[in-house]
């Protein structure tokens, strides 16, 4: 393993500091009325370009929101809906879709291997570590890190995401990690990764 792909994948089981602040669910689902527009009202998305939220780390959609509202991730739909949320209507809706059972997702066959053989072992060529070191097996992330869980996610969103992190559109992912990643790997490559993640249970 180079230098590279080694610190790559030690930067995965870097634990993230958290914050003691609590969200109630229960103000969150009293305050996502606006999200079920894009999210749907169980968390599933209304459509594939969309992230489903259900059972994602509370921890993950806090980052996120917060990186919404503070201007250090930008979309034209979710930077002004997050714009005047406080601290704590984060905490909240991060809690209440954190504990919605996930969406189990399925994956095509088409470009099913490939996809396997980068989430599980990278593309040593590329120098591009396997995203199973941060990700997990099954794809749920890790929650005290910030890292998302990728299964049941739709496979669309995750493509996308993938190729704004290689365009460097997307860039608040901790110590640049995704983009030094990302911006080796083909379209076909990001397909087939986004097809496997979104299938894994």
């Amino acid at each position: 393993m180079n230098k590279r792909t080694l610190a790559a994948a030690l930067l995965c089981f870097c634990v993230a500091g958290t914050s003691s602040a609590q969200g109630d669910a229960a103000a969150g689902k009293e305050a996502s009325a606006t999200c079920a527009g894009c999210h749907g009202a169980d968390g599933k998305a209304i459509t594939p370009e969309y992230p489903n939220l259900a059972g994602q780390h509370a921890s993950y959609i806090a980052k996120q929101l917060t990186a919404y509202r503070d201007g250090e991730r930008v979309n034209q739909l979710m930077s002004p809906m997050a714009a005047a949320l406080s601290d704590q209507n984060i905490l909240d809706l991060a809690a209440y879709y954190a504990e919605m059972t996930p969406i189990k997702g399925a994956a095509e066959e088409d470009n099913l291997a490939l996809g396997q053989n980068i989430y599980r072992g990278g593309v040593t060529s590329a120098e591009i570590a396997a995203c199973i070191g941060c990700h997990g097996p099954t794809g749920k992330g890790n929650p005290a890190a910030a890292y998302p869980m990728l299964s049941g996610q739709n496979k669309d969103y995750l493509a996308a995401q993938l190729k704004l992190f290689r365009s460097g559109d997307r860039n608040n992912d901790p110590n640049e990690m995704m983009r030094s990643l990302a911006h080796r790997l083909s379209d076909a490559e990001i397909d087939a990764l986004a097809n496997f993640a979104s299938g894994l249970y």
